[in-house]
């Protein structure tokens, strides 16, 4: 059996949160996260609690990194992803997408 003091596995999903949303697992507490695109480099990326209530709901950019992030192909969440700053990878590159605080 595995280890896995401080964290938890991804419990079923809830009915309020987007069937879209991934689990990312976390040190004490994991968290939903879902991203919908909203023009070229701005995204809408929502963090829910386990239980299906928001924890913040806000627009990102991606960091320019010279690769292009398709939100129709494959990725995932990776750590450290909070409400001020996301990682997802995709196709072994992590992309960065910082909070518009405007």
């Amino acid at each position: 059996m595995k280890n896995r003091v401080g964290t938890i596995d991804a419990p079923g999903i809830p009915e309020t949160i987007p069937n879209h949303s991934q689990w990312v697992l976390g040190q004490g507490i994991g968290a939903w996260f879902c991203i919908d695109k909203i023009e070229k480099n701005t995204y809408n990326i929502k963090r829910y609690t386990p239980k299906g209530s928001i924890d913040c709901d806000r627009v990102f950019e991606i960091e320019e990194n010279a690769s292009v992030f398709n939100i129709k192909e494959p990725y995932h969440f990776t750590h450290i992803s909070h409400c001020a700053k996301c990682r997802i990878a995709q196709n072994g590159i992590t992309f960065v997408f910082n909070y518009l605080n405007s």
